[in-house]
């Protein structure tokens, strides 16, 4: 697949989906560590917010060459009737000429449109779409704004095989009530594994999926303007953006990289937060690091590098003193 003219055919192709928080970027990581050498991959990810922080977070923590990474920030990547995520896929495969692609759609996204776009004329001879792998956190199986959510259900319908991460988490009998609910919402037959830490075997992608991609209603969210990760950074180093959608709102940032922040003064601010979700990267005195939010705790890591500092949050309600606080972290 490296020579510039040849055709591009019958990739495999997982989506990796699941709601907020539940692990997909870190199983995504970790299913990369087991690339083979000779292998060239690509990953197609999208995100809620406008803002765009998983790209700068694979490329950070890549431990390998020949992966190819493209965003698509600002809602679900099915929008439009697929426009913006065929233009970045189209991308992506001209770019990669990859021999396996991984689509990570936002949690909050719509997973059978996704599938319906990947199934479409255009793709079939391109695109051997493997098996589609659900993350699910057994543990919010008791509250309503998941189990009600139209997002989450169609997440694990669509499903080749549900995997209830963060296992080692779990209390009591959530592993039965993860089975018992796929039973219920699920296509026949859908394997259950469980893992922790996004850990997962890559026997599990390997296979057709067995989706039905029946249409799906297409709805707009009809971006005239250009996203914010895309707009050229102001004089005052900051460009902030929102969304809304599917019950939830993002706020986000980006920052000059000139502004390097005090990584102690980031740690308090951060794990003080009371969000559904949060993903940063952030140049600071000590290094560059990565940070994710949930409601399990915050995690850092060191990354090799970034372009500049980039936060988003999800939540149901956000506070208008964010900017102010985040800046207040800026070193002198």
């Amino acid at each position: 697949m490296n020579s510039e003219n040849e055709q591009i055919l019958a990739v495999p192709t997982n989506i990796v989906t699941g709601f907020l928080g539940v692990g997909k970027t870190s199983a995504i990581l970790n299913l990369m560590k087991h690339k083979p050498d000779n292998e060239r991959w690509a990953v197609l990810v999208n995100e809620f917010g406008e803002i765009g922080v998983d790209g700068s977070l694979f490329e950070g923590q890549r431990s390998q060459q020949q992966v190819f990474i493209r965003e698509v920030p600002g809602g679900c990547m099915c929008c439009a009737a697929g426009l913006p995520m065929q233009i970045a896929l189209n991308q992506l495969l001209a770019e990669a000429k990859p021999d396996r692609l991984l689509i990570e759609p936002t949690g909050l996204g719509h997973p059978k449109e996704v599938l319906q776009v990947l199934s479409s004329e255009h793709y079939q001879s391109v695109l051997s779409l493997q098996k589609t792998l659900t993350l699910v956190d057994a543990r919010k199986l008791s509250d309503p704004r998941y189990t009600g959510h139209d997002t989450f259900n169609q997440q694990i319908a669509i499903a080749d095989s549900v995997v209830g991460n963060k296992v080692d988490l779990y209390q009591g009998n959530e592993k039965e009530q993860l089975q018992a609910y796929v039973e219920q919402h699920g296509k026949p037959h859908t394997h259950v594994i469980f893992a922790q830490h996004g850990n997962i075997d890559i026997s599990e992608f390997e296979g057709p999926t067995a989706a039905n991609e029946q249409p799906a209603h297409h709805h707009h969210h009809g971006h005239s303007k250009p996203l914010a990760s895309e707009q050229p950074m102001p004089e005052s180093g900051v460009l902030k953006a929102t969304n809304e959608g599917e019950g939830f709102v993002s706020v986000g940032w980006r920052f000059s990289p000139d502004k390097v922040f005090s990584r102690q003064k980031l740690v308090h601010l951060l794990v003080g937060l009371t969000v559904e979700r949060m993903k940063a990267v952030f140049i600071t005195d000590d290094g560059v690091f990565g940070y994710n939010l949930t409601p399990d705790g915050l995690t850092e890591v060191e990354l090799d590098d970034c372009m500049e500092s980039r936060i988003e949050l999800i939540s149901d309600s956000l506070g208008d003193k964010l900017e102010e606080q985040i800046l207040s972290c800026v070193t002198d």
